[in-house]
């Protein structure tokens, strides 16, 4: 098996891939740039609603049942939609399947902001959902097909896009409601300008692979490798590695049950920490600032710990050191939650940056572009129907004590289950080797 030195430094192996066309090759931070500016818009849809919801519910008349439901539609939604995005890519290529995400992210939050009645708006948060769906599986591919010897690093750096634009739609939409007028409706609509912009650099990548077509006429796609085999050869006669069946692998399910559990926590912090703190006694302002701080932290820290993740060859316990900070911030939120809250809300933006480890394991678990594209989006859509459940329950547990004790213990539980998981899904071994 052919194998390269991943980020230039010793001690970490990837799998050698062909070279991208030359077309796309010819402006690496064009496909870099826009690698970014997607990552940012595939969670302003999410968090910059939860600031608003209370008007939103005031002018559509929302119920409270529907309200709560929201905490839940995003997983659902990732998870029904990102099962289609290996085949379209396989059809369409991905980065016409990712300009599709976002014209969808574009006009559902555009739309999203006309609409009168709860029915259409559900629709059209669904619409944009979609899009970002499609955008989560095909985040890990891009990066294996155009940059197969920084994983690491784009990985990272589009990982921080994500904590940017999570961080950036809590905080600002506010802001940007209160000085267009107090319009919720504009303020949401700012998200759908900022989508658009996400379109340029990938219209730009796809006009030189056009010219590419017209010339030499190559078949439609570019998610899977060229028939050369992707792996560097040992020798005349060595076949391709056959195409893994992910629900016989055990490495596939210990990913989706890893990305299933940290996006349970992190739903469960992104929906309740505010409360918890405000039940504690900390003022509402505070308690968003907090919020904030809990999502910010992932934006260094998730451009570093990919580069880590790449340069271990097993990455349970970098799994371990997070899901350890996660305990100690559970912990925290049980003995004192007002008086440390500051310190609790650092460790459980630390335990949130599970996520960009775990993309970036997804880059490493598999040998082929076709391979990461399935195992993303099994990984991304069966952890995320294990997350649906996760924010329900706690509701339903504080609802029914009272208070945070049991559901800190219930989330508590979940992060060590994380734990065990993560290990099994770090260690060096790829789908395609039958474990």
């Amino acid at each position: 098996m052919g194998l390269t030195k991943n980020d230039g430094t010793p001690g970490t192996l990837q799998r050698r891939l062909p070279a991208p066309p030359r077309a796309h090759r010819a402006a690496p931070w064009v496909i870099a740039l826009g690698l970014v500016l997607t990552a940012f818009n595939l969670r302003p849809a999410i968090s910059g609603l939860g600031p608003v919801l209370a008007e939103v519910r005031l002018d559509l008349g929302m119920d409270g049942t529907v309200a709560g439901l929201l905490t839940s539609v995003p997983p659902l939604c990732f998870a029904v939609f990102g099962v289609a995005a290996p085949r379209l890519s396989r059809r369409f290529g991905p980065v016409p399947v990712v300009l599709g995400g976002l014209l969808a992210i574009v006009l559902g939050l555009g739309l999203r902001a006309l609409v009168g009645s709860t029915a259409p708006f559900l629709a059209t948060t669904a619409l944009a959902l979609a899009g970002i769906a499609v955008g989560n599986v095909l985040m890990p591919v891009l990066v294996l097909r155009y940059f197969p010897d920084r994983v690491g690093s784009l990985t990272g750096l589009y990982s921080m896009a994500f904590a940017l634009g999570a961080a950036g739609a809590a905080g600002l939409t506010i802001p940007l409601t209160r000085a267009l007028g107090d319009s919720w409706r504009a303020g949401l609509a700012v998200w759908a300008c900022t989508a658009v912009l996400a379109l340029l650099p990938w219209l730009a990548v796809l006009r030189p692979a056009r010219r590419r077509a017209a010339v030499a006429d190559p078949p439609p796609g570019d998610s899977a490798p060229p028939r050369a085999a992707p792996v560097a050869r040992a020798g005349a006669g060595q076949e391709r590695p056959r195409s893994p069946r992910m629900a016989r692998s055990r490495t596939a399910w210990a990913l989706a049950c890893f990305f299933g559990l940290q996006a349970t926590a992190a739903y469960i912090t992104l929906g309740w920490a505010p409360q918890i703190f405000r039940d504690a006694g900390v003022p509402a302002g505070t308690a968003g600032v907090l919020l904030a701080v809990i999502m910010g932290i992932g934006a260094p820290l998730g451009f570093v710990l990919p580069r880590i993740a790449t340069r271990l060859r097993h990455q349970g316990p970098l799994v371990l050191v997070l899901g350890g900070c996660g305990l100690a911030g559970y912990a925290g939120l049980w003995l004192a939650p007002a008086g440390g809250a500051w310190a609790w809300a650092v460790l459980l933006g630390v335990a949130n940056c599970a996520f960009p480890v775990a993309l970036t394991m997804i880059g490493m678990r598999a040998r082929t572009g076709t391979g990461v594209a399935r195992l993303s989006a099994f990984a991304q859509s069966t952890g995320y129907l294990i997350c649906v459940p996760g924010p329900l329950l706690v509701g339903t547990l504080n609802d029914a004590t009272g208070g945070w004790d049991a559901p800190l213990a219930f989330m508590a539980a979940l992060l060590v289950a994380q734990c065990a998981v993560g290990w099994f899904a770090g260690r060096d071994r790829c789908v395609e080797d039958g474990d």
